[in-house]
């Protein structure tokens, strides 16, 4: 009698187990280990930095201590104890919110190698997004993602500032 209860404790301790570790949702990217707390997942073995830039982490799904997670979501535990491991899933390609970037300081946009259609003598190109403007020959001159052409004294008088507090020589 005692024996079977404790078979059948052990049971219910081991079904309880397997449902509060978190899994992975079914429109993660493969090989998804946790989730960042701006939206981006990450593929990283470890927890430690992996949502280094994004935030912190906000859900992680691997197994503390293990190098691999289950990329389903649907495995129990008895099944993914029986099952062996297969291997890693290769990184999924970076998402179009900027999840590859990693340092946290500074972004991982490169400037197009062409400038915008437009400027020319007297004008700059105000970055819309954050009010600054860049002179002629300057590397992000018409080639930030938002922004638009006009004179230095437009863009003054819009309140936009010169980029790194350096006016463009007349």
């Amino acid at each position: 009698m005692r024996l079977s209860i404790r078979w059948l404790l052990l049971g219910a301790a081991l079904s309880l187990a397997a449902t509060s570790f978190a899994q992975v949702p079914a429109d993660a990217p493969a090989g998804t280990t946790g989730v960042c707390k701006d939206g981006s997942y990450s593929q990283a073995a470890v927890k430690k930095g992996a949502c280094r830039g994004h935030k912190g982490v906000k859900q992680w799904y691997a197994a503390a201590g293990s190098s691999t997670a289950t990329t389903t979501g649907t495995a129990t535990a008895g099944a993914a104890a029986a099952a062996p491991t297969a291997p890693a899933a290769p990184p999924a390609a970076p998402s179009p919110k900027g999840a590859a970037s990693t340092s946290g300081a500074t972004s991982s946009y490169t400037p197009p190698a062409n400038p915008a259609a437009g400027g020319g003598p007297g004008m700059v190109w105000v970055n819309t997004s954050s009010n600054v403007y860049h002179c002629p020959g300057d590397k992000w001159y018409g080639k930030t993602k938002h922004g638009q052409y006009m004179t230095e004294a437009e863009a003054k008088a819009k309140n936009a500032r010169p980029d790194h507090g350096k006016a463009c020589q007349s």
